[in-house]
C-alpha cells in the first residue's frame, strides 16, 4: 500500500489522493499533491536579488522599486537601504524578512539589490 503524507491541518495519517489533491476524511481538508514538491524545490536553491546575486542573512540591500504595503497607506521608497536582512525557512514566495523605519516586513528578493 502506498504511503501518503499526513494531513497538514489535523496531522492524522488517514489521507488519500483524489485527482490532483490529497483529502483527509477526518477533518475534510484538501491540499494539492504538487505543493510538497514545489516547496522542496524552492528551499533547495539560493535566494537571489534582482541582479542574480545570492543573498545571505545579515546582508544589506537596497530597494529597486517603490513598494506599496498591502492594507496600509505606507510606501517603501525606491533606494531605501535595509540592513541586516534575514532569510527564514519556509517563508513562501516572500523570501526576505527585514525591518525598516516603517516596521517589519516580508519582501520578495526580486525587488532588491545587494549593496
Amino acid at each position: 500500500m502506498p504511503q501518503f503524507p499526513a494531513c497538514p491541518q489535523c496531522t492524522l495519517d488517514n489521507t488519500y489522493p483524489d485527482g490532483d489533491n490529497y483529502i483527509c476524511p477526518d477533518c475534510g481538508f484538501e491540499w494539492p499533491q504538487t505543493a510538497a514538491a514545489e516547496e522542496g524545490e524552492a528551499a533547495s536553491g539560493p535566494v537571489l536579488d534582482a541582479n542574480g546575486n545570492p543573498l545571505a542573512s545579515g546582508d544589506t540591500v537596497i530597494l529597486i522599486k517603490d513598494l506599496k504595503v498591502k492594507g496600509s497607506s505606507i510606501v517603501l521608497k525606491k533606494g531605501t537601504k535595509i540592513k541586516g536582512i534575514r532569510l527564514p525557512e519556509g517563508a513562501g514566495d516572500h523570501e526576505v524578512d527585514c525591518k525598516t523605519d516603517q516596521g517589519a516586513f516580508m519582501l520578495k528578493a526580486e525587488f532588491m539589490k545587494k549593496a
